[in-house]
């Protein structure tokens, strides 16, 4: 088992991303994804500005890595409707 830990920009906001490959010595790695600039800021792939994954990690290596993989996921559901409509009320000012 082999932790490690990224950090990158994606639209503006920092992100962590720590990779446990083989977690528990099992055929699945396990991605935790946390934005910590905004903190707890959401993402399209969670409100709340965390996610945990798992994943075989084969099909995590095929993807080139764990943040090749995070990376497509962000940008795959960021075309979504519901992070379209995130960006655009979060881009308005509410009187409320």
């Amino acid at each position: 088992m082999k932790v490690t830990d990224h950090n990158i920009r994606w639209q503006g906001m920092a992100i962590r991303i720590r990779h446990v490959s083989r977690w528990s010595g099992t055929d699945f790695d396990h991605i935790e994804v946390l934005t910590t600039e905004p903190e707890r800021a959401p993402l399209p792939i969670t409100e709340t500005g965390y996610r945990s994954h798992f994943l075989h990690s084969e099909d995590l290596q095929a993807h080139g890595g764990a943040v090749a993989f995070v990376l497509a996921w962000l940008d795959h559901d960021a075309k979504g409707k519901a992070w379209q409509a995130h960006l655009l009320t979060s881009r308005q000012l509410s009187l409320f």
